[in-house]
């Protein structure tokens, strides 16, 4: 069993778009993301899609009559939200649509491609924004071996609790501070405590560090009191972006105990700019976390044979560093990670059931984190919380640099991108971030 193909997914396929047939292209016709963004010199935000280096104004699209009746009056508005709410079939047809528009094959007629290109805004004149108005945010942590690695630095003699393997773990975030790719993160202060010391001090966080997640956005959503159940949790699932859930580990390791995370992750959030949809994700589709043969099988609502089939994505994600002194020399980004999302144990199906299956409701647009996507191997530790052993074991840079936690002036850049032969590959862009020095 795969997950249903079409055109859209055709690898031989061009778009008349030039830069979007470039092999290491983020934004191939087959791709088509979308998000939120402002023309240089205007104020009001517009939902665009992303088609090599140019965004195309859908609300443009839609007023020149190019769009389907079903899409129309959501793509004129200036989130996400009332798209993310019309559901699959919507999606899909929009999707489809600008597919044809922007094909060499489909869309082969010069006044047609003229009349189209007259909604084209080059990328680096947008100003990207927040994909949609988020008005929740829940963060879990859906990876065994990032959860397996930090427990035992904790609680060496039991590292991974017994609920794990039988419940998604996860905490409400908040969603004020989500901030787009490219806003700059301020160093937080919060209550920090040494084993040595009789008591606490507040004071500036030196343990500052990143998390690389994958995001998905809810889409239409359930009623309170009503669950998804787990056949027809993908149909809620509008798409998926890359998430840096920055975290202060000093204060993280006094506060966090007895009720879990709080000041050391609710002072920035990242995201980048452009949602892939599940539909582009088609041809990466690959079978849910193979389980220990000891480990126990999912709850009922919690498994289906669809979702165990093809529930995983082979996605690879990266984290990258700048320094300032690597600024200063000119020098190119060093990766500190690269993970795959196949390894999660539990699927994004499988936590958006959960966190619905007390009635919870769910609204179009609330933000799903995966929780940080680690590997078995080293190289595939997505925070350095785990790279270094919480700052035991810091690392050198290529130019020499060495790192236990983040310092002022460094950028983290976030990338994600699927691939694999007879596909054409597509990316999910970057997620970036410069710390800044605590404020006094």
């Amino acid at each position: 069993m795969t997950a249903p193909l079409n055109a859209t997914h055709d690898p031989q396929r061009r778009s008349w778009v030039e830069s979007a047939n470039h092999p290491s292209n983020d934004f191939p016709l087959q791709n088509l993301p979308l998000g939120i963004f402002r023309r240089s010199g205007r104020d009001a935000p517009h939902i665009g899609v992303a088609i090599g280096d140019q965004v195309v104004d859908l609300a443009a699209l839609a007023a020149a009559g190019f769009l389907p009746d079903s899409a129309k009056a959501a793509c004129a508005e200036p989130t996400l939200n009332s798209l993310m709410g019309l559901g699959p079939v919507a999606w899909s047809g929009l999707r489809t649509r600008l597919s044809e528009l922007l094909g060499a094959d489909t869309c082969a007629a010069a006044s047609r491609q003229t009349a189209v290109s007259a909604c084209f805004v080059p990328m680096e004149s947008a100003t990207m924004m927040l994909p949609a108005r988020v008005g929740d945010y829940t963060d879990f942590y859906a990876s065994v071996f990032h959860a397996t690695q930090v427990g035992k630095m904790f609680r060496p003699e039991n590292p991974l609790l017994p609920n794990y393997k039988w419940v998604p773990i996860g905490y409400h975030g908040r969603s004020s501070s989500l901030v787009v790719s490219g806003t700059p993160i301020r160093r937080p202060h919060g209550q920090t405590k040494t084993a040595e010391a009789a008591a606490p001090t507040f004071t500036v966080s030196q343990n500052l560090d990143y998390e690389v997640e994958l995001a998905s956005y809810v889409g239409p959503g359930n009623a309170q009191g009503a669950a998804i159940p787990i056949g027809e949790a993908e149909g809620h699932i509008f798409g998926v972006s890359l998430l840096n859930d920055w975290s202060a580990r000093d204060l993280q390791a006094w506060e966090y105990q007895p009720l879990g995370p709080f000041l050391a992750k609710n002072f920035a959030t990242s995201l980048s700019p452009w949602v892939v949809s599940l539909e582009a994700l088609a041809p990466f589709r690959v079978p849910a976390f193979a389980r220990d043969p000891g480990d126990p099988s999912p709850l009922p609502y919690l498994s289906h044979a669809r979702d165990q089939m093809i529930g995983g994505f082979d996605l690879t994600l990266e984290a990258w560093i700048i320094t300032p002194k690597m600024r200063a020399a000119g020098e190119m980004a060093a990766r500190l990670s690269r993970g795959n999302f196949s390894s999660m144990y539990w699927t994004l199906a499988q936590l958006l059931t959960h966190h619905a299956s007390n009635g919870c409701n769910l609204l179009p647009g609330d933000l799903i984190g995966s929780g940080t996507v680690s590997g078995p191997e080293k190289t595939s530790r997505g925070c350095l919380l785990e790279l270094t052993m919480r700052g035991a074991e810091p690392f050198a840079l290529p130019n020499g640099e060495p790192r236990g936690f983040l310092q002022d002036g460094d950028e983290i850049i976030l990338r994600g991108y699927a691939e694999r032969p007879g596909a054409r590959r597509i990316g999910l862009g970057e997620c970036r971030g410069v710390v800044l020095a605590a404020n006094p």
